[in-house]
């Protein structure tokens, strides 16, 4: 009797797990149409933008603090030096509290987007930083604190509870299939480093049913999810395996980059790196960003312009009376859009042009 019933369950799993394999599969882009894909877009440069007004993605998005006015003038800040690209996180709460409104800001926000020639990256979940969101007001920034008001999507332990997959998959869904064909999104990426704040193997159940859920739409853009752990072996696999574009990022020096570019070649898809750029770890845009333009490697830095999200302070070593750092970590601009150094500014509009001739 026992023998049968495991002998069942073994069965149980194995079909669960062949037919989890090939909604994987369905719909997946082959290298060929992911290259053909690449070579339609000229070389991929821009930022992770979140506006300087909003310490989080909640409070960009929601309808009482979303800013369409910052939105536009920062970004036409990124048009000024020839960024063509944004990573812009989205949020799962955002969507439950006001479904058609949410969509319609999302539209309002691609509207502004391509008014200034660029094409946006979303991003569904995360497991970075605040383990609990919540719908309302945010939190004030914590002086001198990097990213003290960042929240996880759909947060910890919320991301491991399957009682919550058929609210995220009907948000997923609801999102993929309004924007499927919107030429302004360019692509979706579906979890932002999964495992990370300690989750490490839990966040793979709702890994692998997002790439699901979203193949199951199949959205005229390419999905993706980035690498950016190097010793997370079974996240990385899966990710680099299901990936139409493959994606990473890496906040070291020149010759770590390229160590990790090699390996990443192996995969021989086209490749964004998504985050990149902290000057105290000496990943600066006049080292990196020439090596990701020699190597056609679309370039996406953490950071636009400063405000309450404070990520010009560097992650661990917070200056608690929220004085200037002696260097920036991330961003670009202040808010005057004055750059924070003209000559990082000059070379990113001299090799974004170089790319238009």
């Amino acid at each position: 009797m026992k023998k049968s019933i495991l002998a069942g369950l073994l069965l149980c799993a194995f079909y669960i797990g062949s037919s989890q394999e090939n909604l994987l599969e369905k719909n997946k882009w082959s290298r060929e149409k992911a290259h053909e894909w690449y070579a339609q877009h000229a070389w991929m440069t821009g930022a992770n933008f979140n506006p300087s007004t909003a310490i989080n993605q909640l409070e960009m998005w929601q309808e009482e603090t979303f800013d369409p006015e910052t939105i536009d003038r920062e970004l036409g800040y990124a048009e000024s030096i020839g960024f063509n690209t944004m990573r812009v996180y989205l949020h799962s709460l955002a969507y439950k509290a006001d479904h058609e409104g949410f969509k319609k800001r999302i539209d309002t926000y691609l509207g502004i987007a391509d008014k200034h020639g660029i094409k946006t990256m979303f991003v569904f979940f995360d497991d970075v930083w605040g383990k609990t969101p919540k719908i309302g007001k945010q939190p004030d920034p914590v002086p001198g604190t990097h990213n003290s008001g960042w929240v996880q999507d759909p947060g910890d332990p919320a991301s491991k509870e399957e009682k919550n997959f058929p609210a995220l998959e009907s948000y997923v869904k609801d999102i993929l299939k309004t924007f499927a064909n919107d030429k302004r999104v360019l692509i979706w990426d579906l979890y932002n480093e999964p495992g990370n704040t300690g989750k490490l193997t839990s966040s793979l159940p709702l890994l692998k049913n997002v790439f699901i859920w979203a193949r199951e739409v199949n959205p005229s853009q390419p999905l993706t999810a980035g690498l950016w752990a190097w010793d997370f072996q079974e996240l990385n696999t899966f990710q680099a395996q299901n990936s139409d574009i493959l994606t990473y990022h890496h906040y070291e020096d020149t010759e770590k980059h390229q160590h990790v570019i090699n390996l990443l070649k192996t995969h021989g898809r086209p490749m964004i790196c998504t985050e990149y750029m902290a000057r105290t770890n000496n990943s600066r845009f006049s080292n990196i960003l020439p090596l990701l333009k020699k190597e056609n490697i679309g370039a996406i830095n953490w950071g636009l312009v400063a405000g309450k999200s404070n990520t010009k302070y560097a992650w661990n070593t917070p200056i608690k009376d929220g004085s200037e750092p002696v260097e920036w970590f991330h961003e670009v601009f202040r808010k005057d859009g004055s750059p924070y150094r003209q000559d990082e500014a000059d070379l990113i509009k001299k090799l974004n042009n170089e790319v238009k001739k």
